[in-house]
């Protein structure tokens, strides 16, 4: 199997003009499984990153092979994901209201990277009937002992999945982890009916706090490989057939535990079970900017 690939063209828009944009500190042969969990806290490992110079895209190059990739996600277990349920279902419940705002009939709800289901759960609350796919087997089995959903395990690239079915894809901080965004959303778009919902969130390395950190910034991570402009997510969308109908940036609430746990500093402290319990309690909202948030829509017209 082989670990690394060269990419030889812009995974966003296929030019061949790009250059050498950023010295990465990882070398994709090397990754392991515990650097590519949702909560790693290795801020500042990249990839060595190229820059798209028709459409802004950056991207690793040399970047982890696919089929090295999804076998290293299944593996994954990541315990602390799921510690902070109820904080992430808070920061899903806003993606859910927005998405029903733009499309209050429910029906069929396809979430990619699903992770241990908590979106799905709480989809299927509101009245959809949900699905998903996520490559880690703990987190399917996760999913369904937690909230008896049947997930699909596998990656989204290679599932069988019914073309025109659903009325919403969700694919929340999953685009950057691919090396292949491209078939991904157009795979989104293959598999929702038309004026369906295509709900998407990514950091932006060209925000303000993204500048602000530098070398620090906490989307700077090694499950990280590609990083979007205003730009190259037009392209993306665009040339899928999606018309975008609303653009922002998202903010995160987490619990103070989950914060003070990412650090090495307090990471041992906080795990004492009465401080814990209390610092759990205790939500924080992130308001940095550094994210996009996009709804966009497979247009009947188009």
């Amino acid at each position: 199997m082989d670990k690394a690939l060269r990419a030889e063209r812009c995974p966003v828009c296929l030019s061949s003009r790009h250059r050498a944009y950023r010295k990465g500190t990882l070398d994709p042969r090397a990754l392991r499984e515990d650097q590519i969990e949702i909560t790693d806290s290795e801020y500042g490992k990249t990839w060595d990153l190229s820059l798209c110079l028709s459409c802004g895209h950056l991207f690793a190059n040399p970047y982890p092979a696919p089929d090295f990739l999804l076998s290293l996600y299944g593996r994954v277990e990541d315990p602390l994901y799921d510690e902070e349920s109820e904080g992430r279902s808070r920061n899903f419940s806003v993606l859910l209201e927005r998405l029903e705002r733009l499309r209050p009939n429910r029906g069929e709800l396809f979430d990619v990277g699903a992770a241990t289901g908590i979106f799905c759960d709480l989809a299927r609350r509101h009245g959809w009937k949900v699905d998903g796919i996520e490559p880690s087997a703990w987190a399917v089995q996760t999913a369904r002992a937690k909230y008896g959903l049947r997930l699909r395990l596998g990656d989204f690239l290679e599932a069988d999945l019914p073309a025109g079915r659903y009325q919403a894809v969700t694919m929340v901080d999953l685009i950057e982890h691919t090396p292949r965004p491209r078939e991904a959303v157009r795979k989104a778009f293959e598999i929702l009916a038309p004026g369906g919902l295509l709900s998407l969130v990514t950091p932006d390395i060209h925000s303000l706090a993204a500048r602000a950190a530098g070398r620090r910034w906490w989307h700077l991570r090694p499950g990280h490989l590609a990083y979007f402009s205003v730009r190259s997510l037009k392209v993306l969308l665009s040339e899928a057939g999606f018309r975008i109908l609303d653009w922002r940036r998202y903010a995160w609430t987490f619990s103070l535990h989950y914060l003070l746990s990412r650090g090495k500093t307090f990471g041992p402290l906080v795990r004492t079970p009465r401080l814990a319990s209390f610092l759990r309690g205790v939500r924080i909202k992130l308001a940095l900017g550094d994210s996009f948030e996009v709804y966009a829509v497979k247009d009947p017209t188009g």
